[in-house]
């Protein structure tokens, strides 16, 4: 599916709140409830929108530790079971594939410091893991990623 610059203006306001009307979409962008709805229901069906979440505040439901973990494998053998386990541990909210020191990067979320270091220890457990590195997220100051519109050649939208 080609994207154009209303699907962009589209996209930005369902990234700003995922819960918006189409009516206020619309409203926002200049376009008809139904003209909305139905680029909407397009992107859904593209596969371009791919689900809604909702963001919670870990620190009230007690979940007051977030890091970042970049695991170290013994070799790319051991790839898609680092991916399988990360996929399996409920603490484990996203798995990246990288580049650079380690193959993959952990983003976990955990009660404390002590359920923290049982984790790493579950980690380090896994098959072909070499060693783990940990940065302990402090605070996040940007939470959301506003699509930029790329003028592309023949948009003329």
């Amino acid at each position: 599916m080609a994207i154009d610059k209303i699907d962009y203006l589209i996209l930005n306001e369902l990234i700003r709140n995922a819960r918006e009307s189409a009516s206020n979409i619309a409203d926002s962008i200049g376009m008809s409830v139904p003209a909305v709805t139905e680029r909407i229901k397009k992107l859904h069906d593209s596969g371009v929108i791919k689900g809604y979440s909702i963001s919670i505040d870990n620190h009230m439901i007690g979940m007051d530790v977030s890091a970042f973990i970049t695991v170290i494998s013994e070799s790319s053998e051991f790839f898609e079971d680092v991916v399988n386990e990360a996929n399996k541990n409920p603490c484990v909210t996203k798995c990246y594939t990288t580049t650079g020191s380690g193959s993959h990067i952990l983003h976990v979320k955990t009660e404390n410091s002590t359920t923290l270091e049982k984790l790493l220890r579950v980690i380090q457990s896994w098959p072909g893991v070499k060693r783990t590195e940990t940065q302990l997220i402090l605070n996040s100051y940007k939470k959301t990623n506003p699509l930029r519109i790329i003028e592309k050649e023949g948009v003329n939208d």
